[in-house]
């Protein structure tokens, strides 16, 4: 029975909960052994989702013969456009470091996120030398799924957001989020409300909670397990993410058939297409922290909202065509074991 070793992602590069254990339900339901041990002998490939520090361990396998299999998301860079203070910045710096590190002397084999995510390490370290694959990220349809509960409120349109966090200057987006809202209210006359499902540092929460021309709601992080719930009773979802490689609260919310609305910056083009949604020309460098264009932003949001039936038709239906678990881990393990 083959025997696959998974270093999960280092601290400080961006967390990877929810692929990890859904690779692992995945897996398990293979047959397919899991330990996450370097100093195993008794593995047949590595994945490393991500960086590690322990480059020590790769190293040995690779040594040993053994295929390494990296998972690239994207790299940081907002702390080089908004200044988050020198801890975050070095960490950040580390670890680009290690994730280049890894991909241009250790791995036999690398597993992007999205198309924008293997164009962006090509243009920024240079070309790939090992084998490379693109490979989504994907849910359990039947857990992410339109039915079960989650009322949407009939008196008032609910826009959501779900990020992992929002700070180290990715408050950004919460701000884009709260002029679409006004925007929607002011000009287009619509009665909106904002949930927010992220950490929120606590100062940028109570600034945000001040200036906020329409009704904001923070919940913090919440289980995986919550979010269908969460999805369902909204009647949107707003990408934040300035140039996301692969954001796994958009595939969520497309598996629950919630409609997305988003700038045409890194992944999302790829990600919702058709019906989807409506993803909308940023009109600027996005890269530079440009002025995107807000008032688009809203035109796309009042597309969705006034034919709710048709766009939730159609976030379902992509999510069902590109984003189903069972073909992720059929790609995984082509990479690793074929």
């Amino acid at each position: 029975m083959p025997k696959i070793c998974i270093v999960p992602q280092v601290s400080g590069v961006g967390g990877m909960v929810s692929f990890h254990g859904r690779l692992l339900a995945g897996l398990a339901q293979r047959g397919i052994q899991v330990c996450s041990d370097l100093d195993d002998p008794a593995y047949d490939a590595v994945l490393v989702i991500g960086g590690t520090r322990r480059l020590p361990g790769l190293w040995r396998a690779r040594r040993r013969g053994v295929r390494i299999v990296q998972r690239l998301n994207g790299m940081n860079w907002m702390h080089r456009r908004r200044w988050s203070g020198l801890k975050y910045a070095l960490r950040s710096e580390y670890g680009n470091l290690v994730l280049n590190t890894i991909r241009t002397r250790l791995a036999s084999r690398i597993i992007y996120q999205s198309n924008f995510a293997r164009d962006w390490w090509e243009r920024v370290y240079g070309p790939t030398r090992p084998a490379w694959k693109v490979v989504y990220n994907a849910v359990d349809l039947a857990q992410y799924s339109p039915d079960g509960p989650g009322e949407r409120p009939t008196d008032r349109q609910r826009l959501l957001m779900v990020e992992g966090s929002l700070g180290g200057g990715y408050d950004i987006g919460l701000d884009m989020a709260l002029r679409m809202g006004e925007i929607l209210h002011q000009v287009h006359h619509q009665a909106v409300e904002l949930v927010v499902v992220a950490k929120v540092p606590p100062g940028i929460q109570a600034a945000a909670q001040h200036k906020a021309p329409i009704p904001l709601t923070f919940m913090g992080k919440l289980p995986g397990e919550q979010i269908p719930q969460v999805d369902r009773s909204a009647h949107l979802i707003f990408s934040a993410s300035i140039d996301a490689a692969c954001p796994n609260s958009i595939i969520e919310a497309l598996a629950c058939g919630l409609p997305v609305v988003a700038f045409d910056t890194g992944a999302l083009p790829e990600l919702v297409t058709g019906d989807a949604g409506r993803v909308v020309p940023y009109r600027g460098d996005p890269w530079k922290l440009d002025p995107p264009d807000i008032d688009g932003l809203a035109r796309g949001a009042m597309e969705l909202l006034a034919d709710q039936e048709r766009f939730r038709k159609g976030a379902r239906q992509r999510a069902e065509e590109a984003f189903g678990l069972d073909t992720m881990v059929t790609e995984y393990l082509a990479c690793l074991l074929g």
